[in-house]
């Protein structure tokens, strides 16, 4: 999310900005069909026409699209604990009674946020953190009926992901000790959040699931293993975890019962952003136990993984189950930050029963400087067979689909300046579900946060 370094090398679009480049087809390369399996058919299509200027400035979308806005932080929880938080960042949504919708909202929370998540008896870890989760409650129409805490207390909320048995697990993104930042408890680690209940499951840290900046969850459904993306700020940068629980597939609550966490090796690959090619591929992917899955002295990723090392990637966010496979996506890659190599963007897929990982989408950098080409960051599957991808680049902020054949489309833009009429800035997308019914588009606008719901002729 907003926790990419601010030391960027030239983007994508500055680059071809600078060299004339003028190609405006297909914004990405690779496997297509990789993506969406088990997803329902295409229809075909190739987007929703262009944007349409918001006369309201703050959401474009194309025709006969409309949006509505849900929550906007500094408002007041409709459960009366305080104001709606700042930084709002990963989402999911969950089917309810009678048609019902529960939304479960992260807040990217650091010691510096401007509104942090109101402590509240039973769902706060840590007094000191800022970040957690709110929960708003749809009912049939889409109207809100309620919104409250879910959990407060933690720190750097990120994304996360959704587990069968529906709920969220959110995930910190940071590695503070107890004692750092103010914090009485160390952090770092996951939590799982009901969002129709949330005292259901409390302020309890996961912490058999290791302590490190996570990112983003996938859960294979027919066995339970979790998958892991940590994005860690410098080198060596993060790991591809798994995490084997005692009780897989127990429901809520299962997974403080422990488990065992390993991490991904790729034989003879230190770095995957050395990988440049769609459709690389390497079998016998081996899974390496971690020594100290607390990090109780050293990080993770800097613990010895014995003479055959261990396989590190920069800026790891998007995590998701699709078919019979877990995807995982590298934002960026920049050698000047210590990377092996440079890249805009992949998206890699791991099949658990063939133990293969393949690349099956590189980004950028040959493409129009207005498609999206640089930074993918969270990523959903849409109502019609395709994907949605929230762009975390410099620029214009765009949700982009992406259809099952490759082609991609604008499917809405952020109009909120949060610089200056000079130079304007817009606070980028995250969170972006679909409601369990495909009929409307759940995204936030992490600065200022705003919860959008987004309605219209889906296919």
């Amino acid at each position: 999310m907003s926790s990419a370094p601010a030391r960027r090398l030239a983007t994508r679009r500055q680059v071809l900005a600078g060299s004339g480049a003028t190609a405006v087809s297909i914004a990405f390369a690779g496997a297509f069909s990789e993506l969406f399996a088990g997803t329902a058919a295409a229809r075909g299509h190739s987007g929703y026409g262009p944007l349409v200027p918001d006369p309201d400035g703050l959401l474009d979308l194309p025709k006969g699209f409309r949006y509505r806005v849900l929550s906007r932080e500094g408002d007041r929880l409709r459960s009366g604990e305080g104001p709606v938080p700042s930084n709002h960042d990963g989402m999911a949504a969950f089917a309810g009674h009678r048609g019902r919708v529960h939304l479960v909202r992260n807040h990217e929370n650091r010691v510096t946020a401007n509104i942090a998540v109101p402590a509240v008896d039973g769902l706060t870890y840590d007094p000191m953190g800022k970040g957690g989760c709110t929960a708003l409650e749809l009912d049939s129409c889409g109207s809100v009926l309620g919104e409250r805490v879910a959990i407060a207390g933690t720190a750097v909320n990120c994304a996360g992901g959704r587990t069968p048995w529906n709920t969220w697990l959110t995930c910190e993104e940071t590695e503070d000790r107890a004692g750092t930042n103010g914090y009485t408890k160390d952090h770092g680690f996951i939590f799982e959040v009901d969002g129709a209940d949330p005292h259901r499951t409390g302020a309890v840290p996961l912490t058999a699931m290791g302590r490190f900046q996570h990112e983003a969850i996938a859960i294979d459904p027919n066995n339970g293993i979790v998958y892991e993306t940590e994005d860690a700020f410098e080198k060596p940068f993060g790991l591809f975890y798994r995490f084997l629980p005692e009780k897989p597939l127990g429901g809520t609550g299962s997974l403080r019962a422990g488990g065992e966490l390993q991490a991904m090796r790729v034989p003879g690959v230190p770095d995957l952003s050395v990988i440049q090619e769609t459709g690389a591929s390497f079998d016998r992917i081996e899974w390496v136990p971690v020594p100290d899955p607390q990090a109780a002295g050293t990080p993770i990723r800097l613990q010895d993984f014995g003479p055959k090392g261990i396989t590190h990637a920069q800026k790891l966010e998007g995590c998701y189950w699709g078919g019979s496979s877990v995807y995982f996506v590298s934002s960026f890659a920049q050698s000047a930050a210590g990377s092996a190599a440079d890249h805009f963007g992949q998206v890699w897929r791991y099949e658990p029963k063939r133990r293969r990982l393949t690349l099956v989408v590189v980004f950028g950098p040959g493409t129009d400087v207005q498609l999206p080409g640089e930074s993918p960051d969270n990523i959903c599957l849409a109502s019609d067979g395709g994907l949605m991808v929230c762009e975390d680049g410099n620029g214009a902020q765009h949700v982009f689909g992406v259809t099952r054949s490759g082609e991609v489309y604008a499917m809405a833009r952020g109009r909120q300046n949060i610089g200056t009429p000079q130079k304007p800035e817009w606070g980028e997308f995250a969170g972006v579900t679909f409601a369990p019914d495909g009929g409307t588009m759940f995204v936030n606008c992490y600065t200022p946060g705003t919860t959008f719901a987004v309605t219209g002729p889906w296919r």
